[in-house]
């Protein structure tokens, strides 16, 4: 691991390295040499992205099924710019022949923000002399601009402004000292600001004025910590070791482990991208997944009062989860033997920047793969699993989003995320009614209800690319207690469900039947279970989108309204909230549009509408799955949250014969013959462990 390392260093320095994979990120060299190609044609832009151009699908399975007989997919640069005046442009840069396929000036849109506009607006409201008399009309002396901050975040949508100019909004706070933590003193307006001309346009001020927290701070750092008495001190040392080195072999990126095959891309965007997932079964290749990501994510906030409603967050595709991708620490975020792999990004100039240890991957303990003792005689077995972790994690202005792939030695993939960080917080007057809109979790300090809705595109290739979606549901029998079909009334069974069109997919969870998803392919039976091979899509934390129907969050965030969409499969689908999403209105287009142009940011919604009642069986599909969790905020989360955690899985179902585990070793075996001849049994009990 520490050659390949020093390999990845020594290229990244020196910019060579073997030709890429064609589902690779681009390297740094690549970005520079799409922005040098880009300014011999178009100057006076900024670059907002500039991003892999996965090759379509066609092309790619073509290629992966035969790479030494197929000509390999050309590397092309998906290219986002700005221009003066807000003007926005898309393009395609195709690096082997060093050409601009395809410049388009995109109206109606503004494209995500990115870091480095994000920190500029802190320092332009700084110096506004109209921030500057809001500050003092709430108590912050003119000398302590220095001590106010900002979490700049999009404007979401404001009928007063549309979205002809790029706009920001600056949620505004006040630290007494460096190390204060900033949330326990919010302020209670907000500056819009003009990223084109780099001004404050205008400040919403609320009709009741509350001025700043006079409570003393509640920090968490380890000075404040030490302060009220000390860190605890009966924690033992923890270690996790493995003296014979890791059990995935990593080429390029291209990670093996476990009979798993998965391809680790990563973009501005989604971050993590999983390409080409394959289950060798007994020297079979079998197709599981084409590519997984998240796709998407919305943030509604549930304060009516205006302007509460513009806090409705895309940390996706507003912010870009790749964008926001912390630099991972050894020990810390991830511990054992771990496999890093950096990010490049494009910065305005057209520049490389690069994140280093932007993925983890590593092993852990997974407990109890299986385990059986017969009461009889106490034989035994019991074998203890392990999962790939392959990780990334980015802080979202205040909240921080820990995102886990793991890959199972049953053929599981499970996605878990762990929300941590820090409440997004609102100013509050003493003795002031929060309306049940929020919690005050501190004196003086308003966290409003919200919700996180995460949309998981599931592009699948169970056994081939043309699959069928089943709705699952547990059903009582039929016939009624005493009957002769079901006289003690105790049947149950699994009622599925054929998705044929895309309009019949649309679908919310249903805890009380069990609701559950399979990814089948109907051309290929178990021939035991005499079912279709399949993958099943579990999950139980999918709460409804709260804000009302016809509403501005329901209208923009279309994806987010069932637990399950599904769609034909179609190459340039990938972002279920659109391509642009900062500043869209979610309203269609108007009537002044002509009826033959797409609109300049359409959704899985137009998608589905477009589509409706085309065929999704036994064809190549993506399932689009909205999960997450509903947060009434509480003093426990505050002044930062501990990690609350959200899973999906996705489980193999009449996928194999048997269970595909059996041969993993286990750490006790003793048959039943071996108990009579009293015999040791097999296996090595745990050599790191120790009776206390």
């Amino acid at each position: 691991m520490v050659l390949d390392r020093l390999k990845q260093v020594a290229q990244h320095v020196a910019g060579t390295g073997p030709q890429p994979h064609p589902f690779d990120p681009l390297s740094a060299a690549e970005i520079e040499k799409t922005t040098a190609i880009v300014r011999k044609e178009h100057v006076s832009l900024f670059f907002n992205a500039v991003t892999t151009w996965e090759p379509r699908k066609a092309e790619m399975q073509a290629w992966l099924a035969d790479p030494d007989h197929t000509i390999r997919p050309h590397r092309i640069a998906d290219v986002v710019a700005i221009g003066r005046g807000s003007k926005v442009y898309d393009g395609l840069v195709d690096l082997d022949e060093e050409k601009i396929l395809q410049w388009t000036q995109t109206d109606g849109v503004q494209p995500l923000i990115n870091m480095e506009d994000l920190q500029l607006v802190e320092h332009i409201i700084r110096i506004d002399p109209k921030v500057i008399e809001q500050c003092g009309l709430v108590g912050i002396p003119k000398e302590d601009m220095h001590k106010v901050y900002c979490d700049p975040w999009t404007i979401g949508f404001d009928e007063r402004f549309g979205n002809k100019v790029r706009l920001q909004q600056a949620l505004m706070y006040y630290r007494p000292h460096l190390d204060d933590h900033q949330y326990t003193f919010p302020l209670d307006f907000t500056p819009i600001f003009n990223a084109d001309t780099h001004e404050v346009i205008h400040i919403d001020v609320p009709p009741v004025r509350r001025p700043v927290n006079q409570a003393p701070p509640s920090n968490y750092h380890p000075a404040a910590i030490e302060a009220e008495g000390g860190y605890r001190k009966d924690l033992k040392p923890l270690n996790i070791t493995q003296p014979e080195g890791v059990s995935f072999t990593v080429n390029g990126r291209i990670i093996e482990w476990q009979n798993w095959k998965v391809h680790v891309g990563f973009n501005y965007r989604e971050g993590i991208v999983l390409n080409n997932i394959t289950y060798n079964d007994k020297g079979n290749e079998r197709g599981v997944f084409y590519r997984l990501s998240l796709a998407e994510m919305v943030v509604p906030y549930g304060n009516p009062e205006h302007p509460h409603q513009r806090k409705h967050a895309f940390d996706f595709g507003e912010y870009g989860g790749g964008y926001m991708t912390n630099s991972l620490a050894l020990g810390c975020d991830c511990k054992g033997a771990i496999h890093y792999m950096d990010a490049n990004f494009v910065n305005r100039a057209g520049a490389s920047q690069t994140i280093k240890n932007a993925i983890c991957v590593h092993e852990e303990d997974a407990g109890i793969l299986f385990k059986h003792t017969d009461f009889r005689d106490d034989a035994v077995i019991v074998t203890r699993g392990r999962k790939l972790v392959i990780s990334h994690i980015f802080t979202a202005a205040n909240y921080e989003y820990c995102v886990y792939w793991y890959f199972h030695q049953d053929g599981t993939i499970q996605l878990e995320i762990k929300l941590t960080g820090i409440l997004n917080t609102y100013a509050m007057n003493p003795g002031e009614d929060t309306k049940g809109w929020g919690t005050e979790v501190y004196p003086g300090v308003n966290a409003h209800n919200h919700e996180h809705l995460l949309c998981l595109r599931i592009d699948p290739n169970v056994d081939g690319p043309n699959n069928t979606i089943f709705q699952v549901d547990a059903r009582p029998g039929p016939g009624e207690v005493g009957s002769a079909e079901n006289k003690y009334g105790n049947a149950f069974y699994a009622h599925r469900t054929k998705y044929t069109t895309p309009s019949e997919a649309v679908a919310d969870y249903d805890g009380v039947t069990s609701r559950t998803w399979d990814i089948a392919n109907t051309n290929k039976i178990n021939p035991y279970s005499h079912k279709p091979v399949s993958y099943k899509l579990v999950s139980r934390e999918v709460p409804t989108l709260y804000p009302k129907e016809g509403g501005l969050v329901w209208k923009r965030a279309g994806f987010a309204r069932h637990a399950v969409h599904v769609t034909k499969y179609a190459d340039d689908q990938l972002y279920p909230a659109g391509r642009h999403v900062p500043q869209t209105s979610g309203d269609p287009p108007t009537p002044t549009t002509p009826a033959t142009a797409p609109p300049p940011n359409s959704t899985l919604t137009d998608w589905i509408a477009a589509t409706s009642s085309n065929s999704i069986d036994n064809t190549d599909v993506v399932l689009w799955h909205t999960f997450g969790l509903t947060h009434f905020p509480a003093p426990e989360d505050f002044p930062v949250m501990p990690a609350e955690s959200m899973n999906v899985l996705l489980r193999p179902r009449n996928f194999f014969e048997r269970n595909p585990a059996l041969d993993v070793p286990p750490s006790f075996a003793r048959a039943p013959s071996e108990v009579k001849a009293g015999r040791a049994g097999w296996g090595g009990r745990d050599g790191g462990s120790a009776r206390v």
